[in-house]
């Protein structure tokens, strides 16, 4: 017969880092807890689903249009692009005059887009209902709840400012009436296609359209325009097509396609209009300028006329130098221009700032022609004196001619512009609606659902492993100075003997039989029967025969390492005493089937005698001593000298003495007990009880004078955080 112990490595290559042994330890931690995190992802899988159903799709109409540099009939008095050079139209000023209110408040009353009606639906599931074309059944008739192919129209509804905003309940009486409530009190009654006021004229209704059985109950919400006209700007978007085409794509969403076509289609039409009336206002602007200037031009024509003739008639007839007149021509044409710009000047100012591009190129080229003229006006000035008079009167009627004509050419254009105005606004494509909606995207809510619930799982899982790590091999136990006398594995079979009972008022788990009696072969129980061999030796020194198992915390198994250490150092011919002290929650009564009283309780307030505390198991050569009735002092009891005559007179019948106490840092009870018998173990779970925590019960117990043998490591699983982080040991046996 041999026994062969195999190291079984985590890996080829055992860790060399501290970095490596974490990324070790998250692996194993995820293996470990695949169904946790499986569990998560399936969940939000799951409400990712529900939410991709449920959710109310939104469609998407779009439109195109395009602006052009300019309208075909421009403002007479100035091509500014004549200035600049070509220049093409500002697509943000334009998306800006699209989102105005003067825009979008005129599409919102024409469409009626500030009056809301929303059905009462079925809660959740009411709108996947309707959508899918559920018709009322049977059961729902007088329901107050809204079904696929049930509707009311609204004709008209004019509300107070107090009132907008605030729901009113419109419920169908019959086919042709309703009732409209608010707040839950009834404010009467209305008939279809005939006015109704309520609330003394506050609220103006009328009702078009019923087509919903009685009790179906509709909301009826009238917001201010303002309000109406913030909900379309969030729902309404331009983009600009390309940096030089003046193309713009126009896009609203809305969950009502029909809606979403009529409200895009509207808004369209309204930048359309008021792009041609922006256009026919700068004509009708720059025709007024004009029949305001002709009259003056005309009256300075005829003075200039005037006065050329009576200085003919006073010096007779003048022959002025071929060179000459070529200054002459020179200096009206540039006088003309001056004169036309100062016009336009006066124009555009009303129009611009000075520091405008078009502004400040005017003003240059300006500046440029009295340049030039000023050159002209010197030559003049070296001829004779009836010669420069000469000119210069010629050079007034000649610039007063050429203006008057100019700006009798220019009106009439003006006249033609205002007449024929078009604007510089193409409609390219009208508003349609997609057939499909565009939110929200199933297949890719479920995607993100998916990788989202498997990341926090994943997350949770691992942040829980790292911050809350309890104890996992007898290494890290070792590392605190204290010897491990065993490690107990996790036993699949004592999860079957597991039952509740009352404690109180709260259920309690407790184990309805002894693992070491029905399956004395689990290798919980060869553990433990290590640990008697171990315990054998331990004790030799000791000063009694009395142990004391405790823990750091509750649910730690503590109880079972005692009840089974007890049954197998029976098993193997010794008597054992086993005494429950936690007279707290101690059940270790229910596993042998006995009675809880009298008990420890009663012995240590001298209500009873041992005789009458000690019970068979009826596992041969084990007593148990229960807890007793719950006394209100545990401590006090304990510190009485009962308990140390009782540890006294066990010695002469019993071989061995086990105590079961309670957790060291949840109650004093341990350091009570522990000072009065020889050797103390603590009992560690598994990835439960911290490194810390075991050091702390440590300091508490030899701070009651408690010195701590070693410790039991129990419950310990064969889990992929250990296999890949320490490696795991094989027996084989034979």
């Amino acid at each position: 017969m041999t026994v062969e112990i195999r190291n079984i490595p985590p890996s080829q290559t055992a860790p060399t880092s501290e970095e490596e042994i974490d990324l070790n330890r998250i692996a194993g931690l995820i293996v470990d807890h695949k169904w946790t995190i499986i569990g998560v992802t399936a969940l939000f899988a799951t409400l990712g689903t529900l939410y991709a159903l449920l959710a109310t799709p939104i469609y998407q109409s779009d439109a195109l249009v395009q602006v052009e540099k300019e309208s075909p009939l421009t403002t007479p008095m100035l091509n500014v692009n004549s200035l600049l050079g070509d220049s093409l139209p500002q697509a943000d000023g334009e998306r800006r005059i699209m989102m105005s209110r003067h825009v979008l408040g005129q599409a919102v009353t024409d469409e009626r887009l500030d009056v809301m009606i929303e059905p009462k639906l079925v809660p959740l599931i009411g709108g996947f209902l309707v959508r899918s074309e559920f018709t009322r059944p049977e059961f729902a008739r007088g329901s107050s709840m809204v079904w696929a192919g049930e509707d009311v129209g609204i004709g008209h509804l004019d509300v107070d400012p107090v009132y907008q905003g605030e729901p009113f309940t419109l419920r169908v009486v019959d086919a042709q009436s309703y009732a409209l409530s608010f707040e839950g009190r009834v404010l009467g009654i209305g008939v279809i296609d005939e006015p109704a006021s309520f609330l003394d004229g506050k609220v103006n209704l009328t009702v078009d359209r019923i087509e919903a059985p009685t009790g179906a109950e509709f909301d009826i919400t009238q917001s201010s325009v303002l309000v109406a006209v913030d909900d379309l700007r969030k729902r309404f978007s331009v983009a600009a097509e390309g940096q030089e085409t003046g193309v713009m794509s126009l896009y609203l969403n809305d969950p009502d396609p029909e809606r979403a076509r009529r409200a895009l289609s509207s808004i369209v039409q309204l930048y359309l209009a008021q792009n041609i009336e922006r256009s026919s206002a700068q004509a009708a602007q720059s025709l007024e300028f004009l029949q305001q200037q002709i009259p003056k031009i005309r009256d300075q024509l005829d003075q200039a006329e005037n006065a050329l003739s009576q200085y003919r008639t006073q010096h007779g007839s003048i022959d002025l130098p071929l060179e000459n007149q070529s200054i002459l021509q020179r200096l009206v044409n540039v006088d003309s221009q001056i004169t036309d710009l100062e016009f336009s000047e006066a124009d555009i100012s009303t129009r611009f700032q000075r520091n405008h591009p078009t502004y400040a190129a005017l003003l240059q080229k300006k500046s440029q022609l009295q340049r030039e003229r000023d050159a002209l006006n010197r030559q003049i000035n070296g001829l004779p004196d009836t010669q420069q008079q000469m000119l210069r009167m010629q050079r007034d009627v000649g610039v007063n001619q050429e203006v008057y004509v100019q700006l009798m050419n220019r009106m009439e254009e003006a006249n033609i512009a205002r007449a024929s105005t078009v604007g510089n606004v193409r409609i390219i494509d009208d508003a349609s609606v997609k057939p499909t909606p565009i939110a929200p995207k199933r297949a890719l809510i479920v995607v993100i659902s998916l990788l989202l619930g498997a990341i926090i799982g994943v997350v949770w899982v691992v942040l829980r492993g790292i911050f809350n790590r309890g104890v996992e091999s007898a290494e890290e136990i070792e590392g605190l100075d204290l010897p491990v006398y065993t490690t107990v594995p996790a036993s699949s079979e004592q999860a079957k003997l597991t039952r509740k009972v009352r404690s109180g008022k709260k259920d309690k788990l407790v184990s309805a039989d002894l693992l070491a009696r029905r399956f004395p072969g689990d290798q919980s129980i060869e553990a433990l029967r290590n640990l008697r061999t171990s315990l054998h030796f331990a004790m030799l020194e000791s000063r009694d025969k009395a142990l004391m198992i405790t823990g750091p915390s509750p649910d730690i198994g503590k109880s079972f390492v005692c009840m089974n250490l007890a049954a197998v150092c029976a098993q193997a011919g010794q008597r054992v005493l086993l005494i429950d002290a936690d007279m707290r929650k101690g059940y270790l009564h229910h596993t042998f089937k006995l009675s809880g009283r009298p008990g420890l309780s009663e012995l240590l307030s001298n209500t009873a005698t041992q005789a009458e505390v000690i019970h068979p198991t009826g596992i041969e050569g084990l007593d148990l001593l229960p807890r007793g009735g719950l006394p209100p002092n545990p401590s006090e009891l304990l510190m009485q000298p009962s308990l140390q005559l009782l540890l006294e007179s066990a010695k002469d019948s019993y071989d061995l003495v086990i105590i079961d106490s309670p957790p060291v840092l949840a109650v004093t009870d341990a350091g009570i007990i522990g000072h009065q018998v020889g050797t103390t173990l603590l009992v560690a779970r598994f990835q439960r009880n911290t490194r810390k925590e075991i050091d702390v019960a440590r300091k508490r117990l030899i701070n009651a004078g408690v010195s701590v043998k070693g410790v039991i490591l129990n419950a310990v699983e064969r889990k992929a955080t250990t296999v890949y982080s320490y490696g795991h040991y094989e027996y084989r046996y034979g």
